[in-house]
C-alpha cells in the first residue's frame, strides 16, 4: 500500500526498508530460471552463494541455498550452467540487498532446452522473422566487413586469413565479444548494433567455433535474432560447424557451415575473378570476331552480285528494252495513223460524194428565196417572185414566170 510522506513527514530508512521487506515477503516463492555466473561454496559453510543471470537481458540477482540443497545437483552444475530454481524472494534490511533463497535447484537438460529452442524457432518463423522474401542480397565485392568473433579466436582467424587471401584489399572491422556464457547476448547484440550504424560497413559477419549445444545457446536468443533482423546491413551466419543450428542461422541473411565458409561466400576469390573476366574478355573478342567476320562474308556476297559488280548493266538493259519499245510504239502508231489517213480519205470521199455541193456539179441546182429559204415545192414561189439559183460554180437570179 502507498504510503503518506512529506518533506515535512519523512520515513527513517530503516522503516522504508522494513516496509520493503514486507512488500517482498508477500510475493511468495517462486521458480526462476537462469545461468549461473558466480558461485562460492566456502569448505565448512553452511550456505552455497550464487548469482542468477538472464543473459538476454543482462539481468542478475543473488541466490543463497543450505548446502545440502545444492550438494543434491553438485556433480552436474556448475558456472554457466542453466538452472530452474524454487526460491522465496527475501530482503535484507540491514544492507537494503534483495536475493533468493533457494529451496529446491533443478538443472535444465539438454534435451529440455532443444525443445524450449523448438518452440522458439515456430514461434519467431510464425512472425515471419525467417522468411526468405526479407533476406538482404550481400554485396558483390564488400569493401568493409564487420567481424564479431571471440578474442584472438580460430574463428576469427579464419575469416580473416581466407578472405585477405581470396582478395588482398579487403578490409576489416572487428569487434571482439564473448561467444559463450551470461556475457555473450548483450555483448554480440552491441558489437552487431555498432557495426550496423557504420554506414562504411557492407556485411557483417557473426562467427564462432564449434562447440556443445550449452556454449551455442546465446546464438538462438530471441534478442539477438530480433538484432539481427532488424539490421539494415547484410548479417551472414557462422556459427559452429555443418550440423550446427543455431537460430541465428535462420535469422541472418545467409548461413555458413563455418567461419572458413563465410569468408569464402561473403568475398570473391580474386584467381577465379581474373579468370571469369579473361573468360569472358576472350568470349566477347570472339564474338566480335564472328560478328566482323559474318559482316565481311554478307559484303562480299553483296559486291558479287551483277547489280553491284556491273551497276551500268542493269541500265544498258534497261535502254536496250527502252528502245526496242520505243521502235515498237513507233511502228505501231505509224499503222494506226496511216490506217486512220486511209479510213479518213475514204470518209472524206463519200462524204464529198454526198454532199450538195458535188450534187450541183452534176448538174442541179438550189433555189433559194431572198431569206435564205430553200425553194422545195413550186407553191413556196409567187408569180414574178425574183429567187437565187446555186449552182456548183456560182449563183444568179431568176423569177418565176406564169
Amino acid at each position: 500500500m502507498a504510503v503518506n510522506t512529506s518533506a515535512d513527514a519523512p520515513l527513517p530508512v530503516g522503516e522504508v526498508s522494513r516496509l520493503i521487506g514486507g512488500w517482498i515477503d508477500r510475493l511468495g516463492a517462486v521458480w526462476v530460471e537462469g545461468q549461473i555466473t558466480q558461485l562460492s561454496r566456502r569448505p565448512g559453510a553452511g550456505v552455497v552463494f550464487m548469482t542468477l543471470r538472464d543473459p538476454s537481458y543482462d539481468i542478475s540477482v543473488s541466490v543463497t541455498c543450505y548446502r545440502q540443497v545444492f550438494d543434491a545437483v553438485a556433480d552436474i552444475v556448475s558456472e554457466g550452467a542453466r538452472v530452474v530454481v524454487h526460491a522465496k524472494p527475501e530482503w535484507y534490511a540491514p544492507r537494503g540487498q534483495l536475493s533468493l533463497r533457494a529451496a529446491e535447484i533443478k538443472p535444465v537438460g539438454v534435451g529440455e532446452l532443444l525443445a524450449r529452442l523448438e518452440q522458439l524457432k515456430k514461434t519467431l518463423a510464425s512472425e515471419g522473422l525467417f522468411a526468405p522474401e526479407r533476406k538482404k542480397t550481400l554485396p558483390f565485392l564488400p569493401q568493409l566487413i564487420g567481424l564479431v568473433c571471440g578474442r584472438a579466436s580460430a574463428a576469427e582467424r579464419d575469416v580473416l586469413e581466407n578472405a585477405r587471401h581470396r582478395w588482398p584489399a579487403v578490409r576489416f572491422e572487428v569487434r571482439n565479444v564473448a561467444v559463450q556464457g551470461v556475457h555473450a547476448v548483450p555483448q554480440v547484440i552491441q558489437a552487431v548494433k555498432e557495426l550496423d550504424a557504420l554506414d562504411d560497413v557492407d556485411v557483417i559477419i557473426v562467427a564462432r567455433g564449434g562447440g556443445s549445444v550449452e556454449d551455442l545457446l546465446p546464438f538462438s536468443d530471441e534478442q539477438l535474432v530480433r538484432a539481427v533482423v532488424s539490421c539494415r546491413t547484410p548479417v551472414v551466419s557462422a556459427i559452429g560447424h555443418e550440423p550446427d543450428n543455431p537460430l541465428l542461422d535462420y535469422a541472418a541473411d545467409l548461413r555458413a557451415s563455418t567461419p572458413t565458409d563465410a569468408a569464402k561466400k561473403v568475398v570473391p576469390d580474386v584467381g577465379e575473378e581474373y579468370e571469369r573476366v579473361r573468360f569472358l574478355q576472350d568470349r566477347a573478342r570472339r564474338s566480335v570476331m564472328s560478328f566482323i567476320e559474318r559482316e565481311e562474308r554478307g559484303l562480299a556476297n553483296a559486291l558479287a552480285r551483277p547489280s553491284i559488280e556491273d551497276p551500268h548493266r542493269m541500265i544498258d538493259d534497261r535502254e536496250d528494252q527502252v528502245a526496242a519499245l520505243l521502235d515498237r510504239a513507233r511502228r505501231c502508231l505509224g499503222h494506226l495513223l496511216d490506217r486512220a489517213d486511209s479510213e479518213l480519205s475514204h470518209t472524206h470521199a463519200r462524204v464529198v460524194g454526198l454532199s450538195p455541193a458535188a450534187t450541183l456539179r452534176r448538174g442541179y441546182a438550189v433555189l433559194q428565196k431572198t431569206d435564205g429559204h430553200v425553194v422545195r415545192t413550186p407553191d413556196e414561189v409567187a408569180a414574178e417572185e425574183p429567187l437565187r439559183a446555186r449552182v456548183a460554180e456560182g449563183e444568179f437570179t431568176v423569177v418565176r414566170a406564169d
